[in-house]
């Protein structure tokens, strides 16, 4: 009989056939070093949007961390995960189950006799799964699992919130200083409109100036509510992202003040455990793989333990009764159409999915990371020669106006010096903004300043 036994049990397990193994094409891809050279390892602060010297944008990182509907919502998802971990973690306790039963009876003895009885019987009956195969083990093993990937998740959107409320307010900042470029631009151009209408009436100059001058303080005139409208706009999607009504954003220091962070970066192999969202990929995989752990045990038979003992009391009898009961019981499903089989090939193929998704994010980390240090450095490169075309349009445009106003040149010359020394200042805004906003995505790609140790991940 116990050969038997033996027989059928390796029998069922042999139609879980052999565990499938993960596709060697979703490995996880290694990197050495940065393509960038001189990156040294160093620890990134969780607080990197201080290192900006602005209390205003450290105040509007903090509120939108507060306030956020995203941060909400994923925060949601995560106590979701957590009662589905504990209901995982509630099927490997034992079942106790309180019973009372009672009533008043009449009856006819074997003597033909009417007989009146009042009786009642009361227990507690415990059932246990032994879960001998791991069954409910590697359900409970899976559950933890997503609610720690649920817990990165939340991490992810609060990086990501932080990076988009600080690039928010750059962008910001920018616009203003834009809106200061395109005023400045306009009280020149009306100065020169001015000075050439004056000539025009004195008849020194042409109708031709005359019309190019109006025709260029036009052109920037409309700069300015173009400009008004986008930081219109840039506020309201910053007070989306602190979770509050439309509204004026307070600004602290000008897009000049703002200070310049120094740049920090992870070995590729740190940044694998500082990233919240190759967490959330890897325990997805682990929560997978332990999914399909549990299917499988589900081909082995499930044995369970039932004890039982109470009373019964009746007027018949002198004194109540103990009654008990201790016995254990084996279910195995025969035939069930393939359902097992299924339900394996489905673990199997959601495990893989899983496993290639864990690589695609370790690959698209070590890319945002690259670009963001190649940001950094060719940003700066940038604004080094921008400012030096700028230095050298603003001696052009100086020159061309003391020669129309002396006489020696037309004034068209003076009008292709205005719009070269506009484009410069708008595009020495623009670089410093982008050089800035390069370092919000480097602390981006770096995790943050993120950690498994500093996440706190609580099973509790």
């Amino acid at each position: 009989m116990r050969n038997l036994s033996l027989a059928l049990l390796f029998g069922l397990a042999a139609c879980a056939g052999p565990r499938p193994s993960v596709p060697s094409a979703a490995s996880l891809p290694t990197l050495d070093t940065w393509r960038i050279a001189g990156v040294q390892d160093a620890d990134v602060d969780p607080t990197w949007w201080n290192l900006f010297g602005d209390p205003a944008l450290s105040a509007l990182v903090e509120r939108a961390l507060a306030n956020n509907v995203d941060i909400a919502i994923a925060a949601t998802r995560v106590e979701q995960a957590r009662a589905q971990f504990q209901l995982a973690q509630s099927q490997r306790t034992p079942d106790l189950f309180a019973s009372a039963s009672g009533g008043r009876d009449r009856h006819v003895d074997p003597f033909g006799k009417a007989v009146d009885e009042t009786a009642g019987q009361g227990g507690l009956t415990i059932s246990y799964d032994l879960d001998l195969f791991g069954r409910l083990r590697n359900a409970s093993a899976a559950a933890r699992a997503s609610l720690l990937a649920t817990q990165a998740a939340r991490d992810s959107v609060r990086l990501a919130i932080a990076a988009s409320v600080a690039q928010g307010y750059i962008n910001l900042l920018a616009l203003d200083s834009k809106l200061s470029v395109a005023r400045r631009t306009l009280e020149t151009r009306q100065a020169s409109l001015h000075l050439v209408q004056r000539r025009a009436d004195a008849g020194y100059s042409a109708e031709l100036e005359l019309r190019q001058a109006e025709a260029e303080f036009r052109a920037t005139e409309q700069l300015v509510p173009e400009i008004q409208l986008a930081i219109h706009q840039q506020e309201d999607g910053l007070s989306l992202l602190i979770g509050e009504s439309p509204g004026d954003v307070i600004r602290g220091k000008t897009l000049d003040g703002l200070s310049v962070p120094h740049v920090v970066a992870l070995l590729p192999s740190t940044l694998l455990r500082r990233r919240p969202d190759i967490e959330e990929a890897e325990q997805q995989l682990v929560a997978a793989d332990r999914s399909l752990d549990s299917v499988r045990a589900s081909f082995m038979p499930d044995i369970q333990l039932n004890v039982t003992g109470g009373f019964a009391a009746s007027t018949l009898l002198a004194n109540p009764l103990s009654v008990f009961s201790f016995g254990g019981g084996l279910l195995e499903t025969i035939f069930d159409g393939g359902r097992r089989r299924s339900e394996q090939s489905g673990a199997a193929a959601q495990r893989d999915g899983a496993a290639f998704a864990y690589r695609k994010t370790v690959l698209n980390a070590f890319r945002e990371t690259e670009d963001a240090l190649a940001g950094v450095e060719f940003a700066d490169q940038q604004q080094i020669a921008i400012e030096k075309q700028r230095e050298a349009v603003a001696k052009l445009f100086l020159l061309a106006q003391n020669r129309y106003r002396a006489g020696y040149s037309p004034y068209l010359e003076q009008v292709d010096a205005e719009r070269s020394l506009l484009q410069a200042d708008l595009a020495l805004v623009q670089i410093r903004a982008s050089h800035l906003a390069a370092f919000v995505s480097l602390y981006q790609a770096l995790g943050g300043g993120w950690s498994i140790d500093t996440a706190k991940l609580s099973t509790k």
